[in-house]
């Protein structure tokens, strides 16, 4: 077992302090949304552990608007790009335009040269405009014409998608699936929170004022206290075990068998030890405990695990994966 550091008290001040005006921002789009406090919770996870989010869902559960609301209470750029199935990869991170004045190319950068780029309805494109994100997400940098240009910090891209329309939908492939840290699926509200939808909402002009609590400087801030969480080695053979059972579900005898085609990659480790770090900040402790892992499990793991056809035919759901890795690997 690792030592805690000898400053644990003095850490703990610093987050507590510095989650503050995080739960200053959940107060703000709380203004505007009801409910959702999962999705609210994935969205500033994501920003902490500086990674980026697929938001699954059915229309009309305030997908876009989450994310509109983020980006307004955090006062930073924000672009929403409208995936089309006629849209180019220059459409997304911009092209060389002639300038028949000076005889020159000139570089004109397209909508990703921001902070927060809401990837509406992602899978309505087709594969080489998903492509176009892949170096972006990955590298945080995007290359026009023979010169690369790093994208502001900070970055991260929040993608949206329906899980029931099949009819002009692109799948996403695996690749690009893989370098989403999470994946949000949005249900529908209960019967008292539409009661509150319907109260709030239900006017020709809804509120929709929301204030800017924070700056990006904030967001970069809180990133390095978060690397300094505290986590225990016990918990990160915890977060060891759970995604390489995704792989040899045999390790703790895992009902899994036949039903995984394919692993989680070590990607999900470390977006599973850092997504609990996040939340471990935003609930104002300087340490991981094994709650936390539990918290953000479905959002890390659920898309990075290949089902079989055998799960398919058992109508087994990765969500079901997940959660019995959860019940069967020991939790220390």
């Amino acid at each position: 077992m690792n030592t805690p550091p000898h400053d644990i008290a003095s850490l703990e001040r610093q987050v507590e302090s510095a989650s503050r005006p995080f739960r200053h921002l959940v107060d703000q789009i709380q203004r505007v949304l009801v409910g959702q406090d999962d999705l609210i919770d994935g969205l500033l996870c994501s920003l902490l552990m500086n990674g980026h989010v697929l938001i699954e869902g059915v229309p009309g559960l305030a997908k876009t608007t989450a994310v509109s609301c983020l980006a307004r209470g955090i006062d930073m750029g924000f672009k929403r790009i409208q995936f089309t199935p006629d849209l180019l990869p220059a459409d997304l991170v911009g092209t060389l335009v002639y300038k028949q004045s000076t005889g020159d190319f000139a570089v004109k950068r397209g909508p990703i040269f921001s902070n927060i780029i809401l990837a509406d309805e992602i899978n309505r494109a087709p594969a080489k405009v998903q492509s176009a994100l892949l170096e972006a997400m990955q590298e945080r940098q995007v290359t026009i014409g023979d010169t690369t240009y790093e994208l502001p910090c900070p970055f991260i891209v929040l993608a949206t998608q329906n899980p029931i329309e099949q009819e002009g939908t692109y799948p996403l492939p695996e690749a690009q699936v893989d370098r989403f840290a999470m994946k949000l699926v949005v249900g529908y509200p209960t019967t008292k929170q539409e009661r509150q939808i319907l109260d709030r909402m239900a006017t020709t002009s809804p509120a929709t004022a929301i204030d800017a609590v924070m700056k990006p400087a904030d967001i970069i801030a809180a990133r390095a206290l978060v690397d300094q969480v505290f986590m225990d080695d016990r918990i990160k053979d915890y977060v060891v075990e759970l995604v390489t059972s995704t792989r040899d579900p045999s390790r703790h005898k895992v009902p899994i068998m036949g039903l995984v085609q394919y692993g989680c990659s070590p990607r999900a480790t470390i977006s599973l030890t850092l997504a609990a770090k996040a939340k471990a900040f935003l609930d104002g402790r300087g340490y991981v405990v094994p709650q936390d892992i539990k918290d953000v499990a479905h959002a890390v793991l659920r898309h990075r695990v290949g089902l079989s056809y055998e799960a398919e035919a058992e109508e087994k759901t990765q969500d079901d994966v997940v959660q019995a890795l959860l019940d069967h690997v020991p939790v220390p």
